[in-house]
């Protein structure tokens, strides 16, 4: 008769040990999924920078040739120098579509929160 409260609490223990790790589990993942979240906006605030800089180094351009046929009318010097700013302003704003491509190609939101997912539903399929 003494055995069955020894059981219970064993059982009882047992499951409160499981619920506790389980506990800890979740708030892991949770942890992970707010530091990949920050890096994500991190990495969006990134990108629409370099998006913004690319979209002002290509409005320069346009306004520089704009100027550059105007000043081309004018002394040949200045066409050169309105040419210079021209070839500067479009190689910035290339460079800047340039790794912003590279970047979005690159991009996988919430990459080691879903890694973690998967080895944790492998491990759970291996104990079966």
């Amino acid at each position: 008769m003494e055995e069955t409260p020894h059981r219970r609490g064993g059982l009882w223990a047992a499951f409160m040990r499981m619920l506790n790790t389980l506990g800890d589990v979740a708030g892991n993942r949770v942890e992970l999924f707010v530091v990949e979240w920050q890096e994500e906006r991190r990495r969006l605030l990134d990108m629409l920078v370099l998006l913004l800089a690319g979209a002002v180094c290509a409005s320069m351009a346009l306004f520089t040739i704009t100027l550059a046929i105007v000043a081309a009318f004018w002394d040949t010097q200045r066409a050169l120098v309105l040419a210079l700013l021209i070839a500067a302003y479009l190689g910035a704003a290339a460079a800047a579509f340039w790794v912003l491509r590279c970047r979005l190609r690159r991009w996988q939101a919430f990459s080691a929160t879903i890694e973690q997912l998967k080895k944790d539903r492998a491990c759970f399929k291996n104990q079966n």
